[in-house]
């Protein structure tokens, strides 16, 4: 006789609302465990690493297989077209019911060329038992690679890709009885998981914002009943939403860096992360101001105006300029491909070129040794854009709590222009160059910097706003109350009343006296503003000729 379904209660179903509704936050703790168990935690990582490449690889091909077909194609033009349609007249019915239809026809060319979660779920089944991956692991695996299809699917994504070797993807269970168990021991936090040992370990000493959040973690652990019936109490009475600190899962995270093998313990928390203060325990860390800031986020600068600020610097810089840690990789990728190509002279053709066709290549302990080199530099480099993205962040904020500025187009700017076509009776000349922006956006990351800046100006009681795309910040003239399109190497120019500006603080200033709507510059506002403003601009623009800072291309010189 089968087994009766559970019928939920209310209070477990309003439990079950609690946690949707809550946020949830990463705790990074460095794992204290034995040279051994690292290696064994390394190996499991790659072997991860390989099963999840062999569904990647299924998938890659069921979509190339769906992207060819005509009628699939068709109604992912006619469904993009309805979602536009519905964005200028949300209240559309047939549009609605159109674009409803269209989705379940697409849904079901999806199920016909296997396309599916339930299709990814089945192969990674398969792939975990035959190279022996616990299902907790290979199915959280198959999630997140199923979120690229998704991104393919629905977002305009081009591909999903492959982990290379060395790229190790984290161990995730998403339970804390599963996979890497979480106890509390002699008033400490322990994980223990089978796949890589018996033996459980903890973390190292922490620092002091890590020592308040593991204790917060264990208070709730004391009385964990108890805590979450008082924040189902809360959000029912008055809808407010309370941190209750549940772990909710755990993650190791494996990582090389010079040259030593380092594990690190990713523990999802619910709620908000605690405040940070600084060595006397009582001042904050970090200062939320009120009020207004307009930035303007280039592919290389980024500019902003304030109640109190303006500033114009250069995009994840912190330390060491750019520009030499570009050439420090130039150098290495050069004595790399040296070694590779005095190692290997059978797969190269008289040209130079690489030959077609299947090939093995031979490495010198030399050119591994550059490879770690380059790893590691790249490494370092990754870590200080990162720091110095959420400094620029944190101190933005404190400038003000309402952000606004333009939407993200840097997904666009990455593509190659198109090829300049001739006449064919026209002299033949030198082709122009098609490079855009992708080297300036690899190294200052800007769209990382605005999906950053939103999540921290909306995770601490600001607010977050992107102009209409018609705005035009570059082009409009408020002195004239006229649009004038300029060259894109035209970086400091003349109002019509003579005001000479720089073009992304300019920006930033119309982005900060935007109407209430962000829909287009408020004309009353930035003439009531801008002879005090423009009086600071002219003092940061001394300040930096004076300080000898190279601003990328912003026209001071």
């Amino acid at each position: 006789m089968p087994r009766a379904k559970h019928q939920k209660t209310e209070y477990e179903k309003a439990l079950r609302l609690y946690r949707q509704c809550s946020p949830r936050h990463v705790l990074t703790i460095e794992a204290d465990m034995p040279e051994d168990m690292k290696r064994r935690t390394f190996a499991l990582s790659d072997r991860l690493r390989i099963c999840g490449n062999g569904l990647t690889a299924r998938l890659s091909g069921t979509l190339e297989q769906l992207a060819r077909d005509k009628k699939y194609r068709g109604l992912s033009k006619d469904y993009g077209k309805l979602s536009e349609q519905l964005k200028n007249h949300p209240d559309d019915k047939a549009a609605k019911a159109e674009r409803r239809e269209t989705a379940a026809r697409m849904t079901g060319l999806q199920k016909q060329y296997h396309v599916t979660w339930e299709d990814a779920r089945r192969y990674m089944v398969y792939l975990k038992s035959r190279d022996g991956i616990d299902s907790i692991f290979a199915l959280t695996r198959a999630e997140d690679i199923w979120s690229g299809v998704e991104k393919v699917l629905y977002s305009g994504a081009d591909k999903i890709h492959f982990k290379r070797r060395g790229d190790l993807p984290e161990i995730r269970a998403k339970q804390p009885n599963r996979g890497i168990v979480i106890t509390v021991k002699d008033g400490r936090l322990w994980f223990s998981c089978s796949a890589i040992g018996k033996e459980s370990f903890t973390n190292l000493p922490p620092d002091k914002f890590q020592s308040d959040e593991l204790a917060a973690v264990l208070r709730y652990l004391e009385a964990p009943k108890v805590n979450d019936k008082a924040a189902v109490g809360a959000m029912l009475e008055n809808g407010k939403i309370t941190d209750t600190y549940r772990p909710c899962f755990a993650s190791l995270v494996c990582k090389e860096i010079r040259g030593r093998l380092r594990v690190y313990i990713h523990l999802t928390i619910e709620g908000r992360p605690l405040p940070k203060y600084k060595s006397d325990g009582i001042t904050p860390r970090h200062k939320y101001g009120k009020g207004r800031v307009g930035i303007d986020i280039g592919t290389q600068t980024i500019a902003y105006t304030s109640d109190t600020e303006v500033g114009l610097r250069n995009l994840s810089e912190r330390g060491m300029p750019i520009q030499k840690s570009e050439r420090k990789e130039r150098l290495l990728l050069r004595r790399i491909e040296r070694s590779r190509r005095a190692m290997n002279p059978q797969n190269y053709n008289p040209d130079g070129t690489v030959m077609r066709g299947s090939k093995t290549w031979d490495k010198s302990k030399r050119g591994i040794a550059l490879e770690k080199q380059y790893r590691e530099l790249c490494r370092k480099n990754a870590a200080s854009r990162h720091y110095a993205i959420h400094e620029d962040i944190n101190h933005l904020r404190s400038l003000g709590d309402t952000v606004i500025t333009e939407p993200p187009n840097f997904k666009a700017l990455q593509k190659r222009a198109k090829p300049e076509v001739s006449a064919p009776d026209t002299p033949a000349k030198k082709p122009k160059r098609r490079k855009r922006f992708g080297r300036s956006l690899q190294n200052r990351s800007p769209g990382a910097f605005q999906a950053a800046l939103k999540q921290t100006f909306e995770s601490t009681g600001g607010s977050y706003h992107e102009v209409d795309k018609n705005f035009r910040a570059s082009q409009y003239d408020h002195t004239g109350d006229v649009y004038v399109r300029k060259k894109l190497s035209q970086r400091m120019f003349d109002l019509a009343d003579g005001s000479h500006v720089q073009r992304d603080w300019y920006s930033s200033f119309l982005m900060y006296n935007t109407d209430d709507e962000c829909f287009s510059p408020d004309q009353d506002r930035c003439s009531s503003n801008f002879d005090t403003f423009y009086d600071m601009q002219n003092t940061m623009i001394a300040a930096i000729k004076k300080s000898g800072i190279h601003v990328m291309n912003s026209g001071i010189r």
